[in-house]
């Protein structure tokens, strides 16, 4: 793995910095630590909220890309830069929510989630077409299916997460254009062998992309190593779902209630336990660069 820089496409944050922020500089120190921790582009991901405040996130991270672009343009923020040191490339925004099921709301805040709407997508999304590469909804809330159809139209990859699909809504979902699925068995109904849900059709079908957060608490190793032998390889997605925090001894991070919120890992952290597992070079490789890349069309 010497020399390989990851494409992250659902961080929310790392060390003192998240994209709760109205600073662009605080988007760029997430950049830079990143970058530092092996990550050649990350995806900012936006955590469910008001729309304004969504909206003045969004912002931020667009104020961010615009003042790290002259870098990019000379040609320093390439995935595979000479430095190690190189921020990482910020390539647009993952929304998570806010259409969002609250019954699997997760460490997100539920009441913060929106009927969804194609009027409602506008007041979200207008004006950030252009720089909001996923959106996370849940397939089986009623009006989903609509805003599903429209981001897709929009060119936006749609993932379904945060859900208490039955097994036939996450199709349902997938048939409207939803093409991922947000980090897998995490804030999702439970697989079970009479009511399969949404994990089940993640594991098995052909076409979807599956995020997993490696750190071996949000997915047991086991659990791990059954992803990587039964999904398609060229279809698995290694993102770290890192939060503001400071770095903990066992990777995952907790709130006050005692929730998993997400993780204090970096891609390579990831690749280090997906190792220990033996996992291949080259099945990691696909999870951690080629399989993102080709996710969002990043031409990366």
């Amino acid at each position: 793995m010497k020399g390989k820089r990851f494409i992250d496409l659902h961080t929310h944050g790392i060390g003192r910095y998240d994209t709760r922020t109205g600073e662009p500089g605080d988007i760029l120190k997430m950049a830079e630590l990143h970058g530092r921790a092996g990550t050649g582009a990350i995806l900012p991901t936006i955590y469910s909220g008001a729309v304004d405040e969504m909206r003045k996130n969004m912002e931020t991270v667009r104020k961010a890309m615009e003042i790290q672009r002259p870098a990019k343009e000379a040609g320093i923020s390439e995935i595979n830069p000479p430095r190690d040191h190189v921020p990482a490339l910020i390539m647009g925004v993952h929304l998570e929510g806010p259409f969002l099921n609250p019954v699997r709301c997760g460490a997100l805040d539920g009441s913060s989630f929106e009927k969804p709407s194609i009027s409602n997508l506008k007041k979200l999304i207008e004006g950030y077409e252009d720089i909001i590469k996923i959106i996370t909804v849940s397939p089986e809330i009623s009006g989903v299916l609509k805003v599903t159809e429209r981001c897709v139209d929009l060119g936006m990859r749609v993932n379904m997460g945060h859900s208490d699909a039955t097994y036939q809504q996450a199709v349902d979902g997938k048939k409207a254009g939803a093409s991922g699925i947000t980090h897998i068995f995490n804030a999702m109904r439970p697989f079970h062998h009479r009511d399969p849900g949404l994990a089940c059709l993640g594991l098995l079908d052909r076409d979807l992309y599956i995020e997993v957060i490696a750190d071996g608490i949000h997915l047991h190793p086991r659990t791990l190593e059954l992803v990587f032998n039964l999904k398609r390889l060229d279809r698995i997605i290694l993102v770290t779902d890192s939060v503001k925090s400071s770095k903990t001894r066992r990777g995952a991070v907790l709130n006050s209630r005692g929730f998993l919120c997400g993780s204090s890992i970096s891609m390579l952290d990831s690749v280090k336990i997906l190792i220990d597992i033996n996992i291949t070079d080259a099945e990691i490789i696909e999870a951690a660069r080629d399989n993102p890349a080709r996710y969002i069309g990043s031409g990366l």
